[in-house]
């Protein structure tokens, strides 16, 4: 069974960090691009970050860019958010997704069960 379990999650204060993990099991995902993506209450899943397969090639929205680092272990079949800077605007549950190609092409074929991040102003 194919699982991408996200932890890191929880509160912290305006200016705080946290660091997000995404762990995948069931098969390996050293060939594929991955992506965070965040929902907050009463909004649409938006897109955060992606990585290319091999983690040369990154992109961000906007709001996002400067504070966060996306990066991955393929070694560990791991993705990571390194979160600086947070705002109470970047509260929402935070998901990662598994796209089908090697460069990201925004075609998620998995996707974890997400982790609550909150930030207190």
């Amino acid at each position: 069974q194919v699982q991408l379990v996200e932890s890191g999650g929880g509160l912290v204060q305006a200016g705080g960090s946290l660091r997000l993990s995404c762990a995948a099991s069931g098969r390996t995902f050293s060939n594929n691009a991955m992506a965070w993506f965040r929902q907050a209450p009463g909004k649409e899943r938006e897109f955060v970050a992606a990585i290319n397969w091999s983690g040369y090639k990154t992109s961000y929205t906007d709001s996002v860019k400067g504070r966060f680092t996306i990066s991955r272990d393929n070694a560990k079949n791991t993705v990571y958010l390194q979160m600086n800077s947070l705002k109470p605007e970047d509260t929402a549950v935070y998901y990662c997704a598994a796209d089908r190609y090697s460069d990201y092409r925004g075609d998620n074929t998995y996707w974890g069960q997400g982790t609550q991040v909150t930030v207190s102003s």
